[in-house]
């Protein structure tokens, strides 16, 4: 009976840091009220000890009464992205369990950081003329991580699914819940497989198998993604197009902080498209960038060269080539010869870094599985997600509608069938979502305007003068009882409202969608632009014959040639 209770008041408290563990640091990014962040110390190889690592973590404490004792465990993706800034997200997601965001060793928060600015910096570098010598690049990240003691072999999957196993054990959790997305389910499903005593559930999200070859897959599955949105004959004749002819279009390199022109290939804008599917608002406005682009559109291309260079600075791609070099290419036939410059430079840096290749990971976990998948999803598609998940022992599978990559990030429903599956892994789950899973198709009129807008915001000048005008002119005019002026000014306001509505409701929905175009809505409104110009005018002809009339019209007139040439 004694041991009945103390074993209860076990798995009911708090769990508390061993006495072994690392003192707690300041957390190196935005957390909640209730986390703490620390360091796990462990090998940098396991079977080689000798030097030990840093592995960054952060623990949100649930202060819920009801709090349940096994909490969630979650890695991001990539090989090599963070995982500390979704601590937030995850603990309104988990609000009755604690929640533990665990970096990847080698990641940015933890110690050492394999980050490769110079192999960053020359994959850009494949988009200018002449390219840039990846393979040398490599080399130069390389040596400059061996002087500070790294030894590349450490940082695999194997080794990561170790560290989850031995930060339960540190932090003293007898069991927990696994949430892995994208690479991170190979990390989780080994840890889940390592430790089956440890492990609850099991949740991946894009599940990347073991057996499938992500590189051998890919081409098929950015032309499966296409046919799916719609737009397969639009690729074509892009890449086709731009093969034949590439264009040159300026960029921003955001490593150097510099603009360059960028030269896009066909096969090169295949290659920006295939990770810029992944995200479920770039899914949404691929059915009309698609056709514009094959039109000729060129001018649209500088979002695709811009995303190419923000892409670099999401990873620390030390850490992803070590893994990728160990865990991934080996096994893939077409490394190397792929139409997608990206792929072709990840063999470049394996060929110079000639590290072993991995050997096969543990055994199917036992613990109960919940795998989602997103519709247009190029990365993890369900066309091997979803016989991979059938194929464990406990799992099940739900394919997210109008989602892409990492599909609990912009689907609300996912997130309420993950909540629903962690608080009861045995119970079945719903078959499908009904939401759109933030990835709703946009009406949009295609111009560059906004694009180039955000980023040199006095492009909006025009607007802003037309909106302020028309206001000066309704209250003026309203206030002397001038009846047409007044409704040539009523009508520029509105039209302003209305359409500052459109957008700003657009970008609060899909933000990347502006840098397509603008809602479609904003056409029509365009009638009452012309009218409150047409009003304005004759306001000025019959009544209001002095300057300030005929100043207004002008800037009506300005404004709707800036607006119907340049920016519609």
């Amino acid at each position: 009976m004694i041991l009945r209770v103390v074993l209860a008041l076990v798995l009911s408290a708090p769990p508390v840091m061993s006495p072994s563990a690392p003192p707690a640091r300041p957390c190196p990014v935005a957390v909640p009220a209730g986390t703490t962040c620390g360091f796990l110390l462990v090998p940098e190889r396991r079977d080689s000890p000798g030097r030990t690592i840093r592995v960054g973590y952060a623990v949100h404490r649930s202060t819920v009464r009801e709090r349940r004792p096994d909490p969630v465990v979650y890695m991001s993706g990539g090989p090599g992205s963070a995982s500390l800034q979704l601590t937030g997200f995850l603990a309104q997601m988990f609000p009755d369990r604690d929640v533990v965001a665990l970096e990847q060793r080698g990641g940015r928060w933890s110690e050492p950081v394999l980050d490769c600015p110079e192999t960053a910096e020359a994959l850009l570098g494949q988009l200018r003329r002449p390219p840039a010598d990846v393979a040398a690049a490599a080399v130069t990240c390389r040596d400059r991580l061996r002087e500070q003691g790294v030894d590349l072999r450490g940082y695999t999957t194997k080794e990561m699914a170790a560290d989850v196993v031995a930060l339960r054990r540190e932090l003293g959790y007898p069991s927990w819940n696994l949430f892995g997305v994208s690479y991170s389910t190979r990390v989780m499903t080994e840890a889940a497989a390592a430790d089956p005593e440890g492990t609850r559930s099991l949740v991946l999200d894009s599940f990347l198998p073991e057996g499938v070859n992500w590189y051998d897959d890919a081409e098929r599955n950015l032309a499966d993604t296409m046919a799916k949105l719609g737009v397969k004959d639009a690729f074509e004749a892009v890449t086709a197009r731009l093969n034949a002819s590439p264009a040159h279009v300026p960029a921003t390199d955001p490593l150097l902080g510099q603009e360059f022109t960028a030269r896009l290939s066909g096969d090169d804008v295949a290659a920006v498209l295939f990770e810029g599917l992944a995200g479920a608002d770039v899914a949404a406005v691929a059915p009309a960038l698609l056709p514009a682009l094959a039109e000729g559109r060129d001018e649209l291309l500088r979002p695709l060269a811009d995303a190419a260079g923000e892409g670099l600075v999401s990873h620390e791609f030390g850490l992803y080539h070590a893994v990728q070099c160990q865990d991934e290419l080996p096994f893939n036939a077409s490394a190397g010869r792929s139409r997608l410059f990206t792929h072709n430079a990840d063999k470049a840096v394996c060929d110079a870094w000639a590290l072993p290749r991995s050997q096969p990971g543990a055994a199917a976990p036992r613990a109960p599985a919940f795998v989602l998948g997103g519709q247009y999803d190029p990365t993890t598609p369900v066309r091997t997600s979803r016989p991979a998940a059938e194929a464990l022992p406990d799992g099940r599978f739900a394919e997210i509608p109008g989602a892409s990559h990492a599909v609990f990030l912009s689907s609300a429903c996912a997130r309420r069938m993950i909540v629903e599956f962690v608080a009861d892994p045995a119970a079945g789950t719903a078959a499908s979502c009904q939401d759109a899973g933030g990835g709703r198709r946009e009406d949009l009129r295609v111009t560059a305007a906004p694009y180039a807008i955000a980023r040199a915001p006095w492009l909006a000048a025009p607007f802003a003068i037309f909106a302020l005008t028309a206001l000066a002119q309704l209250v003026a005019a309203a206030l002397k009882g001038r009846a047409l002026a007044a409704y040539g000014g009523l009508c520029g306001v509105a039209f302003a409202g209305l359409t500052a509505q459109a957008v700003y409701g657009l970008a609060a929905r899909n933000a990347t969608a502006l840098a397509v175009g603008l809602p479609a809505d904003v056409v029509p409104y365009t009638w009452i632009a012309v009218a409150s110009v047409v009003l304005t005018a004759a306001g000025a002809l019959l009544r209001w014959r002095r300057w300030p009339g005929w100043a207004a019209t002008a800037v009506g007139a300005g404004f709707l040639v800036w607006w119907m040439l340049w920016v519609t």
